[in-house]
């Protein structure tokens, strides 16, 4: 089981971190990921880690703002967003699966978490 939490209203230029806590002994043998989806619009990839927290991965758009990071220990992947815009608005969802940015390489999702970027 994944469980995002972090998402809220936030104003341009400003920064949230997300966190996808996951349940079972299992965590740290899955790559982890981020997507998101906004209104009307296919979901999209953010940002992936390989099992060992290596490799971090980032749509082109969101490199240098986006950061993905893992905790083996704690169970959790976190994404650190800065600079937000009005366009980082969606649903975002964490998932677990095999290292890539294809949406059919993770088994596993969780429920999504709101991020509203606005004034």
């Amino acid at each position: 089981q994944l469980v995002e939490s972090g998402g809220g209203l936030v104003q341009p230029g400003g920064s949230l971190r997300l966190s996808c806590a996951a349940s079972g002994r299992t965590f740290s043998t899955y790559a982890m990921a981020w997507f998101r989806q906004a209104p009307g619009k296919e979901r999209e990839f953010v940002a992936a880690i390989t099992r060992g927290g290596l490799f971090p991965k980032y749509a082109e758009s969101l490199q240098g703002r986006f950061t993905i990071s893992r905790d083996n220990a704690k169970n959790t992947v976190y994404l650190q967003m800065n600079s937000l815009e009005s366009e980082d608005t969606a649903v975002y969802y964490c998932s677990a699966g095999t290292y890539g940015s294809a949406a059919d390489k993770y088994d596993y999702w969780g429920q999504g978490t709101q991020v509203t970027v606005s004034s």
